[in-house]
């Protein structure tokens, strides 16, 4: 019985413990960077949201300088989720969770460029113009400066036979009204706030910016399967009139939030399903937030998807019932192999119990023979037996099999026994053999 108990106690802790462990909060540490961008002021929001609804999963942002530095923060296994460029070398270890964000690629020309005189500048409505020209890139990343170089090379343009300028976003209003260069490249969302206000700087006496469309988009896409075909739409940066004034063909590539390779499929299933279960809430203070996306979970998608958020995507995601019904069913199958044990060791003990009362029953028949035994050698016979029904009774008390109630009634039945034995032998010794035989044969004649 205690051991059955003991068996039972233990499955019960060990599913209490695994729930325990299961259901308790983990926190992720996420790359993101660099500072002040917007990826650094979603993650915030979303690790606020996160504590707030008190979910499965916490975040703890690890600012970086950027997508590169983040990338190299994941493969390093310093953070178990980063915020990653499509276009730049992914870690081995990254397995995507979800789409952060789309950026196009931007390319135009100042109005002021084309109202100084300047006819070269004038004359700039197409990429192979942009040879021999300044072009200034916005945000210092070498990601957008190799970008602006896949570019050029698909148009047969030399990089190295163009100037470079590159400055930060928070400067590149300034550099534009000041004339820092001839063309500007900016690569962000298409509703960013640092390329509009870029381009609306870019407005001089009415005149727009010429944008220089990327009609070899599909081609670089095939060429470079981390971009895509893509389009900015008429009025994108707003304005009257609207900048641009018609669609734009271009190039885009995507932000990712990937996780670790070795982070728990349950884990990132979680993260996945708070996530996009509080999207909406963080759109309020970051509409960009109303970009973040599924993972792309083809086999042949550019990044991976992870096992966790494809369930997830999927519908696949597993319960706690669902990942340890094998070790539950195992357990219950244990538990009643500790039960069938228990009954049948329970049995066994009962079957001693009752193999003595046998004995004890044996022991008042042999104590009624006794009292009329006509001969000694027979009550010595039933003398040594009772010996033998004395020792199994010892070894019956000592396993358990009887308790001290039962030992005591048999000690009682025991020595009446002896006594009668004692008594009767007596009265034999003090008999003459022939009435003793005479006895003996009156006895067995009635009992014919």
């Amino acid at each position: 019985m205690f051991i059955t108990l003991a068996g039972i106690l233990a499955i019960i802790g060990t599913l209490a413990g695994a729930y325990y462990f299961e259901m308790r909060p983990v926190t992720l540490r996420i790359a993101v960077g660099p500072a002040n961008s917007d990826d650094i002021k979603v993650v915030q929001a979303l690790t606020q949201a996160f504590a707030q609804t008190h979910g499965y999963v916490r975040l703890r942002p690890m600012q970086t300088d950027g997508a590169a530095a983040s990338a190299q923060a994941l493969a390093d296994g310093k953070a178990d989720l980063a915020i990653i460029r499509g276009d730049l070398e992914v870690p081995k270890n990254a397995q995507a969770v979800a789409t952060l964000r789309k950026n196009v690629a931007v390319l135009w020309v100042p109005a002021a460029a084309k109202a100084r005189g300047k006819k070269a500048a004038a004359k700039i409505t197409k990429i192979p113009q942009l040879a021999g020209h300044r072009i200034g890139v916005v945000g210092r990343t070498q990601a957008n400066v190799d970008l602006l170089k896949v570019i050029l090379q698909q148009y047969g343009v030399d990089p190295n036979k163009i100037g470079i300028v590159e400055f930060p976003g928070s400067e590149a209003a300034e550099a534009i009204r000041n004339q820092k260069a001839d063309a500007y490249l900016a690569a962000g969302p298409v509703n960013s706030k640092i390329t509009a206000e870029a381009i609306n700087a870019s407005t001089h006496d009415g005149g727009i910016p010429t944008f220089l469309a990327i009609d070899s988009a599909e081609a670089i896409a095939q060429n470079h399967p981390m971009y895509e075909a893509s389009e900015i739409p008429a009025g994108a940066f707003g304005g009257s009139p609207d900048k641009p004034d018609d669609e734009v063909k271009t190039i885009s590539f995507s932000h990712h939030i990937v996780a670790r390779k070795g982070l728990s499929e349950a884990t990132v299933a979680a993260f996945t399903r708070q996530l996009f279960a509080i999207r909406q809430q963080v759109m309020s203070e970051f509409p960009v937030a109303a970009k973040i996306e599924t993972p792309d979970t083809d086999k042949d998608a550019a990044i991976p998807v992870h096992p966790g958020a494809a369930a997830f995507v999927d519908g696949e995601e597993k319960t706690f019932l669902d990942r340890y019904s094998d070790f539950i069913w195992w357990g219950l199958m244990g538990l009643s192999a500790m039960g069938s044990a228990g009954a049948w060791f329970a049995g066994y003990l009962k079957k001693d119990e009752r193999s003595n009362s046998s004995l004890r029953e044996r022991l008042l028949d042999m104590l009624a023979a006794a009292r009329h035994s006509d001969s000694i050698e027979e009550l010595d016979q039933m003398q040594a037996e009772a010996d033998d029904i004395l020792r199994d009774t010892l070894h019956c008390f000592e396993h358990g099999a009887i308790g001290q109630g039962a030992l005591t009634a048999f000690n009682i039945a025991l020595e009446q026994f002896h006594n009668a034995v004692a008594d009767r032998k007596a009265l034999l010794t003090s008999m003459p053999q022939s009435l003793q035989r005479a006895g003996a044969q009156i006895r067995a004649t009635g009992t014919m």
